[in-house]
């Protein structure tokens, strides 16, 4: 009995050097939760008096972050969708481009958060009395960079995916929740370490998230706020096309496409 309980063990055992998705359930998972909820209990603890604040910046990050995942899994579940079809290599045997198809996504993806966006603000309003247009004017922007990083992530992850197959499908939702922490979603930058801030200042949704803050705070927020963001995620969404373009050559190469969901 107990020699089969043991083979039965090992059998799983064996997976997890193998397996992303093993290793991330097991680690990745329980650190980013630590991270989001210890730094947002850090934040109320210094900062007692923000509570009054509270409502409009939970719900308000909440409505923007679920934006900015949803847009992102619009391009990289809608690949991951081709492969479980077993569809890819047909879709490329076409005169379809590869970048056809991600500007496909991109349609997708701008459509599907509008969709849940409109869902999360009513309920919002309905059950909470949190009105996001609040925000006035300045929510057309801070929703556009936040679409646009969340295209740059889309595609990074499959390009990723693009070479490595199944081995890098749980990036489809992992890369995303990794920006979450460092992000400033819930918290202001200056409440992580300073090593983090480095990070959360090179993601343009950290610039988002605090200009969210400052507009329900004070009903504005500098013009810098902005400019930065909106560099950065040009810069970042032409190196991930050149990044997407490199990876699908070498899939190509490879002759990986043919083996894609198999």
């Amino acid at each position: 009995m107990f020699s089969r309980i043991y083979a039965v063990l090992l059998r799983h055992l064996y997976l997890y050097p193998r397996s992303l998705s093993r290793v991330m359930e097991i680690f990745y998972w329980p650190v980013l939760d630590l991270l989001v909820w210890g730094f947002l209990t850090l934040y109320l603890m210094r900062h007692p008096g923000a509570l009054s604040e509270w409502k409009a910046f939970l719900l308000g990050a909440l409505i923007l972050w679920d934006i900015l995942f949803r847009a992102q899994q619009a391009i990289s579940v809608s690949f991951l969708e081709e492969i479980w079809s077993r569809n890819l290599l047909n879709l490329f045997a076409s005169p379809l481009s590869a970048f056809e198809f991600i500007g496909a996504t991109m349609i997708l993806s701008f459509f599907k958060f509008i969709l849940a966006g409109a869902v999360t603000v009513v309920l919002a309003w309905f059950f909470y009395d949190f009105n996001i247009f609040r925000l006035g004017f300045w929510f057309i922007p801070l929703v556009f960079n936040l679409v646009v990083m969340a295209w740059t992530i889309g595609i990074v992850t499959t390009g990723i995916i693009l070479l490595y197959g199944e081995k890098a499908e749980a990036l489809a939702w992992g890369i995303v929740l990794f920006v979450q922490p460092f992000g400033a979603v819930f918290y202001p930058v200056s409440v992580l370490p300073k090593s983090l801030q480095y990070i959360a200042h090179a993601m343009p949704c950290s610039y988002v998230f605090e200009a969210m803050r400052d507009i329900f705070t004070r009903g504005t927020t500098d013009a810098l706020t902005f400019a930065v963001p909106f560099l950065l995620n040009a810069l970042y969404l032409w190196a991930a096309l050149r990044f997407f373009k490199f990876m699908f050559r070498q899939a190509q190469i490879r002759g990986l496409l043919t083996k894609l969901g198999e």
